[in-house]
């Protein structure tokens, strides 16, 4: 039977830039999954011609969730439903299913990079038949859903195992649960040259993959040390469990600092990779050495050429506006079209669509391709695999290889964690109207050549979105800030720092940027407004 239940709104329920991203204690509440499902229900139209993908990255509530999800999507007659099994799918690899069975589609259930449990975070990703997180414009409507929602539709079919493979009913919905796995790794095997991977596999290169406990486990496993040869134990932390096992699973230099201690001892393997919780960042780490997210994008970029499935060419490029100008200067030289974008992976889609772009990354440790609608962070470690493998080098050889072609962006990112919205609201507001009155001044002998709000156009669709706000020294240098919208617990400032260099090309990142790093709290007054005196996060 369906039931018709009553139920009252919650006014927290707006999407952030992948979807709804909220405590599970709070997305756990009565009814709160479901007015939110429902909402996205009433703006499909058609529900009987269309078919979802559901799957999640193991975190806790996510079975109980993807329960609730078959059971709604039933009473509102929904054709059909793909579900990952064991609830599982990640997030780069549910965009391939929803893009190669054309389906109109999906719920990845993920907070992405925060951590799991009852006391973690829970998420829901909700795409489009882009493969990608929906629009603007249509989270709006979702969201005006959740805010005069007064019922919800639900079956009182019994719980489904979601364990084994194969097809079911609910109401006249019909379940299929599918492996996950099976469609990414071909697509993979699509692009690579896999028998070159496998031959620095299979020799005396040492790899680890650390998938902190996130659903990229199963795929990594099946990937590098069944398919690939590495050794058995190439990939750590390769189970998915509810709390992650207790990491944070954000492959940066502080969640990750395990790897990082790994990889920065005198014993450190030749190379390492991680990925977060739902499988779309990665880290990238060789022998005492880091690659930031900007870095990496340029260096893909520089040697698409090394990769079978892109050798005949590439569209373009694309990047955030907060991340670093690097991949510019390989626009430029190589006469490919380059694109910034505001952050959120949503507004890379219409440029690949179009055949605009062919890769594109976000500062966030997150790179990506057109094969899909989403990054992929096994993609990236294959990608530097390749590279390896062709070229012989090592990372760092690699990398100081790009700086002495093309010059070095010193890049950070200062993150002022858990400021009470109003306050950043109203911060971010002072420092717009500010600044006008910032160009000409300087300080510590940087001097502002301009600032603007960051304000994109697309090209395609012809809508313009603001997404923060940029200041530009007259030595090239930048800084840009933004609030996220990736977090839980109130807001998140984050500024990013970056300084152009042609020498020097091999100092501390944190050294070279101290000066801007100083003036970029004088100008945001971030100290006097929050009581916070240095980054909660610098990355």
């Amino acid at each position: 039977m369906i039931k018709t239940v009553k139920t009252t709104p919650y006014a927290d329920q707006k999407m952030g830039t992948a979807g709804l991203r909220k405590k599970t204690r709070t997305a756990s509440q009565e009814n709160y999954i479901e007015n939110f499902l429902q909402s996205i229900f009433n703006t499909i139209p058609n529900l009987n011609e269309k078919s979802f993908l559901v799957g999640g990255d193991g975190r806790y509530y996510n079975k109980i969730a993807i329960q609730k999800i078959i059971k709604i999507a039933a009473a509102n007659g929904v054709k059909k439903l793909y579900v990952g099994k064991d609830c599982l799918v990640s997030t780069p690899a549910g965009s391939h299913i929803i893009l190669e069975n054309h389906l109109d589609g999906g719920f990845v259930l993920s907070a992405s990079h925060n951590p799991g449990g009852i006391d973690g975070d829970f998420g829901i990703k909700y795409a489009t038949s882009s493969g990608g997180q929906c629009q603007p414009s249509e989270s709006a409507a979702i969201f005006e859903q959740t805010q005069n929602i007064t019922e919800y539709r639900i079956s009182d079919c019994p719980d489904f195992d979601l364990t084994k493979l194969g097809t079911f009913y609910c109401e006249n919905t019909e379940i299929e649960v599918i492996d996950p796995y099976v469609d990414y790794i071909k697509l993979m095997e699509s692009i690579f040259d896999f028998k070159k991977i496998k031959k620095l596999l299979t020799s005396d290169f040492r790899f680890i993959f650390d998938a902190m406990n996130g659903v990229t486990g199963p795929y990594a496993k099946k990937i590098f040390e069944e398919i690939l040869g590495a050794p058995k134990g190439t990939v750590a932390h390769g189970t998915p469990l509810e709390d992650f096992g207790g990491l944070h699973p954000d492959p940066n230099l502080i969640y990750a600092k395990h790897l990082v201690d790994i990889m920065y001892s005198d014993t450190a393997p030749d190379f390492a990779a991680a990925n977060d919780g739902d499988g779309d960042r990665n880290m990238i780490l060789g022998k005492k050495f880091f690659v930031s997210p900007s870095d990496c994008l340029a260096v893909l970029t520089d040697n698409y050429k090394l990769i079978p499935a892109y050798k005949n060419g590439i569209y373009g490029v694309a990047k955030s506006a907060a991340t670093s100008l690097a991949v510019k200067h390989v626009a430029e030289k190589l006469g490919i079209g380059y694109y910034e974008v505001p952050t959120g992976w949503k507004y890379f889609i219409n440029l690949m669509n179009s055949n605009r772009i062919t890769f594109c990354g976000e500062e966030s440790f997150g790179a990506g391709a057109s094969y899909i609608r989403e990054k992929d962070g096994i993609w990236a470690t294959l990608f530097w695999l390749s590279i390896i493998a062709e070229t012989g080098k090592s990372v760092k050889e690699i990398v100081l290889h790009h700086w002495q072609k093309y010059g070095r962006n010193y890049y950070l990112r200062n993150d002022f964690e858990g400021i009470p919205q109003d306050i950043a609201d109203k911060l971010m507001a002072d420092l717009e109207n500010s600044l006008p009155s910032l160009v000409g001044k300087t300080f510590d002998g940087y001097t502002v050549s301009e600032a603007y709000p960051f304000i994109y156009h697309d090209p395609v669709d012809k809508t313009s979105t603001k997404n923060g706000l940029i200041i530009h020294f007259s030595d090239g240098s930048r800084i840009v800030y933004r609030l996220s919208g990736t977090g839980t617990n109130g807001a998140t400032l984050r500024t990013y720092i970056e300084r152009y260099v042609t020498d020097k090309l091999d100092e501390e990142p944190d050294e070279m940027l101290k000066d801007l790093s100083h003036i970029s709290r004088i100008i945001s007054d971030v100290t006097a407004r929050t009581g916070k005196e240095q980054p909660d996060i610098i990355t």
